[in-house]
């Protein structure tokens, strides 16, 4: 397995992005929060812009083997050459690669772990990718299935891990958002406000699992949590390293156990979250957000 980013030194690339794991067939970086992976309607910069500085002396440039929201940050996959390509497509789009997220919820679920089983459709055709959470078997929606764990409560806030099951556009904020627990900074599902100084998006990609060898072990990589993620944990009396480790822990190989992992596992979140108490949200938390 590879090691966390916490665990090995960052080596500096000429694009200026955190590589969290590079081999012949795949990279893994830590995208930033902020960073749009695709050109939208209002320009800037993009992550596309940077790919050519990621070739490490292939005569290509790696490409998306799936996507992030610009405002979701963490381990973004990158396949190499048409082949690695090839092969990623393949394993995400059959729920080959576990995905673990963690997110800052206004609110919670009402129970300690669970899954939201709830099909997803576009709140409207002149609302671009702008879903809702539909009833089951209505016209068009397409199925959706979140695990969850809760790592903390507090009053009016969670930390929560988060496995997609299937890969839906904005799956994970509108499952949430449909249980009664939008993400913080969710201006779309949340209510958060858009302007300038707003709460940003607490929603990271923290762990990805990728079984690209046909023998051996998996790809398992870490993306440590973002800048405003940590603030926000460390005012709640959290430390960002441990609730990471928790997240890690939280859930088991799919294809090993597809309730909620191992018994080492259960045991090791279990240890990091027997402290999380119910406190209340201290003043380092904007009060909009919560």
């Amino acid at each position: 397995m590879t090691p966390s980013p916490e665990a090995v030194p960052n080596p500096s690339e000429p694009t200026g992005l955190r590589i969290l794991h590079r081999d012949g067939m795949m990279l893994v970086i830590d995208k930033p929060f902020g960073l749009p992976v695709h050109a939208g309607p209002k320009g800037g910069e993009t992550l596309s812009d940077q790919l050519d500085g990621l070739r490490f002396g292939l005569p290509k440039r790696p490409e998306l083997a799936h996507r992030l929201d610009k405002d979701t940050s963490g381990c973004l996959v990158l396949g190499r050459h048409a082949k690695a390509l090839a092969l990623l497509g393949k394993l995400f789009a059959e729920g080959g690669v576990d995905k673990t997220y963690v997110a800052v919820t206004r609110g919670a679920p009402a129970g300690d772990s669970g899954r939201i089983d709830q099909p997803l459709a576009k709140r409207s055709p002149h609302r671009g990718w702008w879903m809702q959470a539909v009833p089951k078997g209505t016209p068009g929606a397409q199925e959706a299935v979140t695990d969850y764990r809760v790592l903390h409560r507090g009053e009016g806030i969670a930390v929560l891990a988060l496995s997609p099951l299937t890969g839906r556009t904005h799956q994970l904020r509108a499952h949430l958002a449909h249980i009664g627990a939008p993400i913080l900074g969710d201006a779309i599902y949340g209510g958060a406000s858009r302007l300038p100084g707003g709460p940003k998006l607490h929603l990271h990609s923290r762990r990805i699992v990728v079984p690209l060898a046909r023998k051996g072990p998996p790809v398992a990589v870490s993306a440590p949590l973002p800048p405003h993620m940590c603030e926000t944990l460390r005012a709640l009396g959290l430390s960002p390293d441990e609730i990471g480790q928790a997240a890690d822990a939280a859930f088991g190989s799919k294809a090993a156990d597809a309730a909620f992992g191992s018994k080492a596992a259960d045991a090791a979140f279990a240890k990091t979250t027997a402290d999380a108490a119910r406190t209340p949200v201290p003043a380092g938390v904007p009060p909009e957000s919560v």
